[in-house]
């Protein structure tokens, strides 16, 4: 946390979280005692107009979401858009980013690379990872830590068993940890070693 970010979230009259009893602690430990409002992917589309009227009645909001960035698959996105359709001014506040961090480390080439967030659970993930096969830039993923095994078993069917790759877990965190290796070698080591926590996934491009 930023004294800029502290700030300001005493300051707004709302803050609109991912989850209240996940924020509430961070608030908790800074002092912070601004009222929350569940903002979350189940109920974004149905409040979004509501929150932006308020807005535009006088009311100051604050978006912040569990871990990460909002609007990084995360909620965010949606509101940020009908804001700036409203004319009204969006700041960001930076903060602990699982991405950038991730690919400062990994040691993979970072000069340009290709965030492809989550891949789909089910329909389209095949699609989607054949059609990463030829891409030249470093490729980052974020995944869960029990679809970990499948993501690099099918990355070496579907892209290549010998890249070299990275798996970041808990980056920023007590237990942060870098795994590197081939693709084939982590999906072995993840199987035999199960993955707890955020975990983001680096793959070297195609030369």
């Amino acid at each position: 946390m930023t004294f800029r970010a502290v700030r300001i979230l005493k300051e707004v009259d709302v803050i609109l979280a991912e989850d209240t009893r996940t924020t509430g602690v961070l608030l908790k430990h800074y002092g912070i005692e601004t009222r929350m409002i569940s903002h979350h992917k189940f109920n974004e589309r149905s409040t979004v107009e509501r929150i932006v009227s308020r807005i535009n009645s006088g009311e100051t909001f604050a978006l912040v979401s569990d871990a990460g960035t909002p609007g990084i698959s995360d909620p965010g996105h949606l509101l940020v858009a009908h804001c700036i359709q409203s004319g009204i001014e969006v700041e960001c506040l930076p903060g602990a980013s699982a991405l950038i961090p991730a690919i400062a480390a990994a040691g993979l080439p970072n000069d340009r690379f290709c965030f492809e967030g989550f891949l789909p659970h089910k329909k389209g993930r095949q699609k989607r990872l054949i059609a990463l096969k030829d891409e030249p830039r470093t490729i980052i993923f974020y995944e869960s830590p029990h679809r970990l095994v499948k993501t690099l078993e099918q990355v070496a069917e579907f892209i290549s068993s010998d890249r070299r790759a990275v798996v970041c877990r808990e980056i920023s965190k007590i237990h942060e940890e870098f795994k590197r290796g081939t693709i084939a070698e982590l999906a072995e080591w993840y199987k035999q070693n199960p993955p707890k926590g955020e975990i983001v996934l680096l793959i070297e491009g195609v030369f």
